[in-house]
């Protein structure tokens, strides 16, 4: 069976070797607690969550996929993929690198990117669940409003709710300049949206 290492001595030369992580970001105004044994410590779990939960389950959930459920409209994920977000939620990588205001840990993005690197290295399908839902967090976190924000946040970040992708139109595929789709204002705060999608991303 195929299994997969995590490229911890990768991570350490290019953080606190190349860049020299820890010369920066604990001088950084909110980074203060983002130390070099934090920086280990939290790439050591991903490591071992990556390795442990992720890699075993990729190749049978690549073989099997989703499965829609036509009678309740609902679509379940492969085998494992629910025990290993609920997982992935308890240890608190959710809101890794997110607001604090909003449930987050506040540590920096430089941490986040590695532990992304090993779900998609470790499982790619599964690693679209929780990189959506950052997405979206990200998304609303730079342009919602102080409503949408106090909404959606918490949820995201705690990993209550996910987010998703609806790009795809049966025109085109990752050509973003040939969407149809539109969204306008209907004068009510709400908005009108026309057209059409397909392949959902993390979509049910």
């Amino acid at each position: 069976m195929p299994a997969y290492k995590a490229p911890l001595r990768d991570f350490d030369f290019v953080l606190n070797e190349l860049i020299e992580v820890q010369n920066i970001i604990p001088t950084l105004p909110g980074y203060e607690e983002a130390t070099a044994d934090v920086f280990a410590s939290y790439l050591e779990a991903g490591a071992k969550f990556c390795e442990n939960e992720l890699a075993p389950i990729n190749r049978a959930a690549d073989e099997a996929g989703c499965a829609y459920d036509p009678a309740t409209k609902s679509v379940t994920t492969p085998a494992g993929f629910k025990e290993a977000y609920q997982q992935f939620c308890e240890l608190g990588f959710t809101g890794l690198d997110c607001d604090p205001e909003y449930g987050g840990q506040g540590m920096p993005k430089t941490l986040g990117f590695p532990i992304m690197e090993m779900q998609c290295s470790a499982n790619v399908a599964w690693s679209m669940y929780p990189g959506l839902s950052h997405g979206a967090y990200s998304a609303i976190h730079a342009h919602g409003t102080p409503e949408q924000k106090a909404t959606y946040l918490p949820k995201l970040v705690s990993g209550e709710w996910t987010g998703t992708m609806c790009l795809t139109e049966p025109h085109c595929g990752t050509d973003l300049g040939l969407l149809k789709t539109r969204a306008e204002p209907a004068g009510d705060g709400s908005y009108l949206i026309t057209g059409t999608k397909i392949f959902i991303s993390a979509g049910r």
